[in-house]
């Protein structure tokens, strides 16, 4: 084993991750605050801002232009213009659509550290994961759905010998999306490259708390190519914007990643609404399970990653462990001297490997110290 308490392969991983580690660049001014729509940036129509702060100095990074229904409306209703059987991007053929999420990764991975960068300053997150886990996960998922774009095929289905019966895949048409503020960039990325990969249109809310590299890329969605209103990005809260994209009457389909209370209210508002189709990925509390006959060591450092990776702010992070009576002393006893091996700080510093929590109000620190 390693001196800090985790494997050797991984000690040797992180070194060589360090090595390869660039400096963050130094972001004087963020240059991408207002409102994307039709590949043209607006400010809101009730002329109201809102503040993104960084979570590990509490200072204000800048002022983001705060989205409401009509810019929503305005919104939909280039996606849906984007969309129409006349439009460019309808007749545009599936190999063209690869190329220009192909092109859209290409400039993700130019302007990667920026991203890594902006990402860290917004969510606090550690440098080192922004940097090799959510932008390469980012380039990744394009790469994957830019190869899908010409392989999604109708079939051709035998009936009677007098019929013919073919079938044809065709857009939904346009996609709302609402993102949460854990993984900013990567889900961006998971919510538009399947919906464009199948010639969808997207209007799209990042977390209020993280709304700076989904502003970013679609400056780069822009640079790629892609016609306007194919993707349009409204930051803004979810009681207003959130909300306005749920209940849309020409939104055909919405998908949704955050809480269950709010999924269910999503789910409410397209019944209500046109009966859209519904995507929701929700919280959930995944326990792990140890046995006496298992790899100690091995079972406390996956447990603790399951629990603590990425300030523990994960849909699936594993914080309740079920031990077996047996060795749960010895356990404990482990778990407490890694736990005290995790270096927290400056998320923007290679040595940190445990930023801030993203939320910097009072009432969401009171909400982490209750748990404790």
């Amino acid at each position: 084993m390693a001196q800090n308490g985790i494997s050797e392969n991984e000690e040797r991983e992180r070194e060589g991750n360090m090595a390869a580690l660039p400096q963050p660049v130094t972001v004087h001014q963020v240059t991408h605050t207002q409102i994307f729509i039709n590949n043209e940036w607006h400010t809101s129509c009730s002329g109201k801002s809102f503040p993104s702060f960084n979570p590990a100095t509490g200072d204000k990074i800048c002022d983001v232009e705060e989205a409401d229904k009509e810019d929503v409306d305005k919104a939909v209703g280039a996606a849906k213009a984007a969309v129409q059987r006349s439009s460019p991007w309808r007749r545009m053929d599936a190999s063209s659509r690869g190329r220009l999420l192909h092109k859209l990764a290409d400039l993700i991975e130019r302007d990667r550290l920026l991203l890594a960068t902006l990402e860290t300053l917004d969510t606090g997150k550690p440098f080192l994961q922004s940097f090799f886990i959510d932008l390469d996960g980012s380039i990744k998922t394009l790469r994957y759905y830019a190869g899908w774009s010409d392989k999604i095929h109708g079939k051709s289905l035998p009936v009677d010998e007098s019929f013919m019966c073919l079938t044809k895949h065709e857009p939904v048409g346009v996609c709302g999306a609402i993102i949460p503020w854990n993984f900013p960039l990567l889900m961006f990325m998971w919510k538009i490259a399947p919906a464009l990969c199948c010639g969808n249109t997207v209007v799209i809310k990042p977390a209020e708390q993280t709304p700076l590299t989904a502003l970013y890329t679609a400056s780069l969605i822009k640079e790629a190519g892609f016609p306007p209103g194919v993707v349009n990005v409204v930051p803004g809260f979810g009681p207003t914007a959130g909300a306005a994209i749920a209940e849309h009457m020409d939104v055909a389909k919405v998908a949704f990643t955050g809480s269950t209370e709010v999924g269910q209210l999503i789910k409410e508002a397209a019944a209500k609404s046109n009966l859209k189709r519904v995507t929701l990925e929700l919280g959930g509390k995944n326990p792990c399970i140890v046995f006496a006959d298992s790899d100690l060591q091995m079972a406390v450092e996956e447990t603790q990653k399951g629990a603590f990776y990425n300030q523990g702010q994960c849909c699936t992070a594993a914080s309740r462990v079920f031990v077996e009576e047996s060795i749960y002393e010895d356990f404990v006893r482990r778990s407490v001297e890694n736990a005290k091996k995790i270096v927290i700080g400056d998320p923007l510093d290679p040595q940190t490997s445990h930023g801030p929590q993203v939320c910097v109000t009072s009432a969401s620190q009171d909400t982490c110290l209750h748990c404790i």
